[in-house]
């Protein structure tokens, strides 16, 4: 898989959890869970486009370690 397919689907994925997030209930708890599932799931995107352009192995590494966790816990 080539880092611009990578792009897209991170990007696609972000796009996707806004849309589910839009069709929570307008309650508390839609509110808390829509909160909790959307920040991880849209940065997961924004730290692989950052990865994609790290200066260094070092700094790839780190944002793509981000990217797992911030997966890990959409997945939550």
């Amino acid at each position: 898989m080539t880092s611009e397919i990578l792009r897209q689907r991170t990007k696609k994925h972000a796009i996707d959890i806004i849309k589910l997030v839009n069709i929570f209930p307008r309650n508390t708890a839609g509110f808390v869970i829509g909160n909790q599932l959307c920040k991880p799931g849209t940065s997961i995107a924004a730290n692989y486009r950052a990865a994609t352009r790290a200066r260094s192995d070092a700094e790839f590494y780190s944002k793509i370690c981000i990217c797992v966790e911030e997966a890990d816990e959409t997945v939550f």
